[in-house]
């Protein structure tokens, strides 16, 4: 078993002051992994002071250095992809393929992107040719609080601390202390890149403890988190007394839209996404809304992609999906999965209790709900898990009804040949991202939501300007 108690603070690991011992557990086995601290106010106190304390000189730093800064961070990260890789598979359950080829892989392309969008960036800017004299500064925000959660650990920290390192601002990362055990190897990657000391911090804890104490922090000027919108908005509660910025990355609810006249593998690629990540992802297609000429094939192939998706343990290689993260998360699923049989929707697929073959882990069903209506818990609620909802739809208007009838609005999906129907529609749907016809977006493209999926944007330009204030200048007289 793990002993990773220690925190990294001002350039050094140090030990708690004031920690308490936390037991990090294996999905696949329900058994202790790796313990952990969870660190007390004194523990944040002092990473915030030495965030406070290296600003000074990091937000003077030369977009040469922090370049430099980024390209070290990379190297390092690359460097320990394998062993990177296998933290996230045993602490939050990702099958250790999925955790090479897309976990650690979202990682270092965040980091690259990072870098691409701050070559191009100009953070002195003339106003407009009508005002030769005025200048827009762009600086950072200051000392900011990361908050980040274990669905994608290396996803969501190097969305957050490669812009602020970009932006010039210092910062304190509480990983999710269900996942903790990537984010510390993160922490050793960036002490073996060089970077100054305090620039970067390290506090584990949960949600009510340090995740509390940075939202309320009077000396942090901004908070980014990416989690439930539930804690999201204790957040924003926590962090108004202080006035500090806030960044939201929340949950979602995303409609997949097929048309009849969409291609033959929609189906079964919504699908397949939905069941992803073993359904544990806030951008995952969970209502799938199909156009009625085609409803019925359209569950038969959903029930057969169902039946092929094998479940097994996460150390195990292939292409199955593996358990969801965590005792509290399983159980909710089964009870928003016996709740969708209660209000009447059809189990065509999957169901309650673990898969054949699997008597301990946190391990689901891959389950479809076809007849689902609008009103249902299951069409509303984030499942957080591999549980597909079908509906069917007669006109364009009406899917575009029950898609924005949501109090999310994260990510839509769009399956149609005719592209003029295509852009009507994404144009009208109230969500910060919209993907046509399985095309995923590009990298560098802004991620974020509208409503209670948050109110930031993360990914290229967009992430760097999350980190910044901008100052307006006038009579600025270049030498």
């Amino acid at each position: 078993m793990l002993e990773k108690r220690e925190f990294y603070i001002d350039g050094a690991w140090v030990a708690p002051l004031a920690g308490q011992d936390c037991d990090v557990i294996d999905p696949s086995t329900e058994e202790v992994c790796a313990v952990i601290s969870l660190g007390g106010q004194a523990d944040t106190d002092a990473a915030v002071a030495a965030a406070n304390r290296a600003f000074g000189g990091w937000s003077q730093s030369s977009k040469a250095e922090r370049i430099d800064a980024l390209e070290a961070i990379l190297a390092e990260y690359l460097a320990r992809a394998d062993d990177m890789s296998a933290a996230i598979s045993l602490e939050m359950g990702a099958p250790i393929d999925l955790a090479s080829s897309s976990q650690v892989n979202a990682g270092s392309g965040h980091i690259s992107d990072a870098i691409q969008a701050l070559k191009a960036f100009e953070f002195d800017q003339i106003l407009n040719d009508h005002a030769p004299n005025d200048r827009i500064l762009y600086e950072p925000v200051g000392v900011a609080g990361l908050i980040t959660p274990w669905n994608w650990p290396m996803n969501q920290v190097a969305l957050k601390v490669a812009p602020a390192i970009a932006a010039g601002c210092t910062m304190v990362l509480k990983p999710s202390e269900i996942a903790p055990l990537s984010s510390l190897i993160f922490a050793e990657i960036v002490h073996a890149s060089g970077l100054p000391a305090g620039v970067f911090n390290l506090v584990n804890g949960d949600g009510p403890g340090v995740g509390r104490q940075l939202s309320a922090h009077p000396d942090l000027d901004m908070i980014s988190f990416t989690g439930s919108s539930r804690a999201g908005i204790l957040i924003s509660k926590s962090a108004a007394d202080t006035i500090k910025r806030v960044s939201l990355e929340l949950g979602g609810k995303g409609a997949n839209i097929i048309f009849a006249d969409a291609d033959e593998m929609a189906v079964s690629r919504g699908v397949r996404h939905c069941f992803g990540n073993s359904g544990q992802s806030c951008n995952a297609p969970t209502r799938m809304m199909v156009q009625r000429p085609i409803y019925d094939a359209a569950i038969e192939t959903a029930v057969s992609t169902a039946a092929k998706t094998s479940v097994d343990l996460a150390s195990k290689q292939g292409r199955h999906i593996g358990p969801v993260v965590s005792e509290v998360q399983f159980d909710k699923i089964q009870g928003l999965i016996q709740t969708g049989i209660d209000e009447g929707a059809r189990l065509v697929a999957g169901g309650l209790g673990r898969p054949d073959g699997h008597n301990r882990g946190y391990f689901v069903r891959p389950t479809v709900f076809a007849d689902v209506t609008p009103d249902m818990t299951i069409a509303r609620e984030e499942i957080f898990g591999p549980v597909l909802s079908i509906m069917a739809f007669d006109t364009e208007q009406e899917a575009l009804q029950v898609a924005n009838d949501t109090v999310y609005g994260l990510t839509n999906y769009v399956q149609t040949s005719d592209m003029a129907r295509a852009r009507r529609v994404t144009r009208q749907l109230r969500s910060g991202m919209v993907e046509i016809n399985g095309n995923f977006r590009s990298d560098g493209a802004p991620f974020g939501g509208y409503g209670q999926s948050g109110n930031g944007r993360e990914g290229g330009a967009w992430g760097l300007h999350e980190f910044m204030e901008v100052k307006s200048v006038s009579g600025w007289i270049d030498e």
